[in-house]
């Protein structure tokens, strides 16, 4: 089938635009869905009700539900991945030998809590779908793998450059610790706000900035110090 010949969507349904717009609004659509009820609890059908298209368009821009689900996935992790590596780059070249675990953690997270902060609403819903996935046991590791591990290794090298007394082993038990922090943070859950009775809010992102990168280095140092 030809993009000139895409199924017209059917009587009642509203499509809300053609080629890159469509695709747009159907991948929205979907990541809020798996954001909110996993991979498997959603189906193309109730995708295409959320977009409002024929769930025919959904196979012909997508293929299976994997697969439109791995375009959710790479759709943001593409632009978190540069920004990430760009921001370590730039962090290395302007402190050199004088760079810190802080200032690393800070140029790899700071990019995310950036886009929550000041982006569309969708990468609310990205940033849970990703927390998700880090939890699934059964797919959740291969998919992390195959999305952010070169951006990860650049983080895991770039901290052995500011802590070249660290054990790798202990750098990547570290990262799996403040890859949990991270996620859960923005996934603004409400946990903190019942737990705290309201002295914390969880979508608090300056809070959240203001702490964790200071907690994650500390992390890494203790680990690094106990080693030793």
């Amino acid at each position: 089938m030809s993009r000139e010949t895409a199924p017209a969507p059917a009587r009642g349904r509203r499509r809300k635009g053609e080629g890159p717009d469509l695709r747009r609004v159907i991948l929205d659509s979907a990541e809020q869905l798996f954001a909110g009820h996993g991979f498997y609890g959603v189906t193309t059908r109730q995708v295409a009700a959320e977009a409002g298209v024929d769930t025919a368009l959904i196979h012909y821009y997508f293929g299976s539900k994997r697969d439109l689900f791995d375009a959710v996935f790479s759709r943001r992790a593409e632009i978190l991945n540069t920004e990430r590596s760009q921001a370590m780059a730039a962090y290395a070249e302007a402190h050199g030998d004088a760079a810190t675990a802080r200032g690393v953690i800070a140029a790899f997270i700071g990019p995310l809590i950036e886009r929550s902060l000041t982006g569309e609403a969708g990468w609310k819903n990205y940033f849970r779908l990703v927390a998700l996935v880090n939890n699934t046991p059964a797919w959740g590791g291969e998919t992390m793998h195959r999305f952010f591990d070169p951006v990860v290794h650049q983080f895991i090298a770039a901290l052995k450059r500011a802590m070249p007394q660290a054990d790798l082993k202990d750098l990547y038990w570290g990262y799996q610790f403040l890859t949990g922090s991270m996620m859960l943070a923005l996934s603004e859950t409400g946990r903190i706000d019942q737990l705290s009775e309201g002295l914390c809010r969880s979508t608090d992102l300056e809070a959240v900035r203001a702490r964790l990168f200071d907690y994650c280095a500390a992390g890494f140092e203790a680990i690094v110090s106990r080693a030793r």
